[in-house]
């Protein structure tokens, strides 16, 4: 056993206990967050308009502060921009993480010296968890790669600014350095598929151990090396042992990894954003990510039905239930109060706090009324598509409103690894997958107001190519599981199988 493996073990088994013995203290935990973030945060611009310095109680913070999205919240973004001093948090943030937004175009997210250790500590415990259960610490000694944006930093009203994984880059630990690849020079090159060849190039002769990345991109990565040696993977990389994902639901995309990998390894999930690094999988054992309850991020949950109301009942994790689908509102220590980051989540237990991430507030369908979520239409076509032996590479779902033509419908944009071979019966199938799921959708088309779904075959590489039409190739980007018009659905028209 090298060094590195040596001495993590210890330090991974310390973490572990220290985390575990955290999930019986998470309420406590969130509590205490809650008043050190207010006493922080009365003396900013933000508490004093706020009065943040006379809450007391969450009740208290609820009536203070309103619930807001990054449109509302941008004045006091740009006044950090603007050169101001405590304006959200104290002093200045260290970094403005630079992100895509669905309305807004470009965010700026602050991240504070309080709040990067959220994202550096996190992401070191996720792989101590994983070492301390299974006892696999020797990838700790072996070649690691993350594919990530570029660590080239801009600057924002003199604040350092890029993608978080850019950001994060900075902070990865000297011991680690030697480990990691790409090269400092490859990971700044912008355009994604020059950066590509350009990883391949420098990874094919090394024996990757750890490779981490959101999944789309992590596949075409491996299309690219089995493509340059005709190896699958496990050949390139005998050493490679853990696969590390977040950004999007890992399903639609397992098989086909797994396939490229060439044998069966184990996989770990994360739920890092801008905003904060969320929750983690802490088991291979156990369903779900728990969640970050002791990192300087208070959380509050709204029910997902709820969130078109004007004043919806916001709740603590103190009264979260098992089941309920609910939109995520964070409160942290750079500064952002009840911030709505657009994400629905659902508790698989809360002893200890597990959940999964369901979708984004603003990808679904309800052009009929059914509120049709992310997390429905992944496991319509999963299920389908591991019933029938196929794999799917990419897809998207959009409503398809006929006026005076016909019944309206939802249209499919589905790019397969294998086509099905009776395209009609593959639909029907997703269509009573979805059915079971959501009960809304069922009353639709049992009453006869929808016809059943539609799948539009998209041709190979289509979604990569609309991508890189939109400028949005790259490691950081994400194609919408839904959308509630049909902006996205006419721009992939083009890249239908004819």
């Amino acid at each position: 056993m090298k060094i590195k493996s040596l001495l993590a073990r210890p330090f991974a088994s310390y973490i572990y206990k220290s985390i575990h013995k955290g999930m019986t203290t998470a309420v406590g935990d969130q509590e205490a967050i809650l008043r050190d973030l207010l006493k922080i945060g009365a003396k900013t611009v933000f508490g004093e308009e706020h009065r943040l310095g006379e809450v007391k109680t969450y009740e208290d913070y609820r009536q203070a502060v309103p619930i807001r999205d990054y449109e509302q919240f941008s004045p006091y973004i740009n006044q950090i921009k603007e050169g101001k001093h405590n304006v959200l948090w104290q002093g200045r943030p260290i970094y403005l993480a630079k992100t895509s937004g669905t309305t807004s175009g470009v965010k700026y997210i602050p991240i504070s010296k309080d709040s990067i250790s959220n994202h550096i500590n996190t992401a070191r415990n996720t792989l101590l968890c994983y070492m301390a259960e299974t006892g696999n610490s020797e990838f700790s000694n072996g070649k690691m790669i993350f594919l990530s944006g570029s660590p080239e930093l801009e600057r924002v009203g003199g604040i350092p600014t890029g993608r978080l994984s850019g950001i994060v880059n900075h902070h990865i630990p000297r011991y680690l350095r030697t480990n990691q690849l790409p090269s400092y020079e490859t990971n700044c090159i912008e355009d994604w598929e020059t950066k590509l060849d350009k990883i391949v190039e420098e990874t094919t002769r090394e024996d990757m151990a750890l490779i981490s990345g959101i999944p789309p991109w992590v596949q075409m990565y491996f299309d690219r090396l089995i493509e340059t040696t005709g190896k699958p993977i496990k050949d390139i990389f005998p050493a490679f042992s853990v696969l590390v994902h977040g950004g999007v639901n890992f399903e639609p995309y397992k098989a086909k990894l797994i396939e490229s990998i060439g044998k069966k390894i184990d996989t770990i999930e994360t739920y890092p954003a801008s905003e904060g690094f969320f929750a983690f999988q802490d088991s291979q054992q156990q369903e779900g990510l728990l969640l970050n309850t002791n990192s300087g991020i208070f959380f509050e949950f709204i029910p997902a039905a709820e969130m078109s109301k004007e004043n919806p009942n916001r709740i603590s994790l103190r009264d979260v239930k098992v089941g309920e689908n609910y939109a995520l509102v964070v409160n942290n220590n750079a500064g952002l109060w009840g911030y709505n980051i657009g994400d629905t989540v659902r508790f698989l237990s809360v002893n200890p706090y597990r959940l999964v991430v369901t979708g984004r507030i603003k990808h679904f369908i309800s052009a009929f009324g059914e509120h049709v979520i992310g997390e429905e239409v992944e496991y319509s076509l999963i299920k389908a598509a591991e019933e029938a032996g196929l794999h799917i590479t990419e897809f998207t779902v959009a409503p398809m409103i006929e006026q005076g033509k016909g019944k309206s419908y939802h249209e499919w944009f589905v790019e397969f690894e294998n086509n099905p071979s009776d395209i009609r019966e593959f639909a029907r199938k997703v269509d009573t997958n979805l059915r079971h799921k959501n009960i809304y959708y069922d009353d639709l088309i049992s009453g006869n107001i929808l016809q059943p779904l539609q799948i539009r075959p998209v041709k190979k590489h289509g979604f990569i190519d609309y991508m890189k039409s939109v400028g949005k190739l790259g490691g950081q980007n994400k194609v919408p599981r839904l959308s509630n018009d049909r902006q996205l659905a006419e721009q992939l028209e083009k890249y239908i199988e004819q």
